[in-house]
């Protein structure tokens, strides 16, 4: 799977291409993304074309962000449907993500 990507100054900003982020294509998803991870501390991932995410899809996020944090990075969400966004909340995942509504508000947000 091809993660498209842009970077908005110093952040990068990746789409995340698929529709439902399971145990099916976590393991995919984790190895597509690791270039992304080694060579950015500013991560947004764009959730706009997400609409199922199980626990091997929030467990891919929660060691995206590990990996960034351990070199002082970090990792930002935006464009949540209400589905995915329901899910974060019912693990209690919206407390460990910053989560915002657009791109470009993540983005201001490691201005801040």
């Amino acid at each position: 799977m091809a993660i498209a990507f842009d970077s908005v100054g110093d952040v990068t900003v990746a789409v995340v291409p698929m529709n439902e982020l399971d145990a099916s294509n976590s393991a995919d998803f984790k190895r597509d993304v690791a270039p992304l991870l080694e060579a950015t501390t500013k991560l947004v991932f764009d959730l706009s074309r997400l609409r199922f995410v199980d626990s091997s899809g929030l467990g891919a996020f929660i060691s995206c962000l590990r990996k960034l944090n351990a070199k002082g990075g970090d990792v930002k969400l935006c464009g949540m449907s209400k589905q995915v966004r329901g899910v974060f909340e019912l693990v209690r995942m919206h407390r460990i993500f910053d989560i915002y509504a657009t791109k470009e508000e993540a983005v201001r947000a490691f201005a801040a």
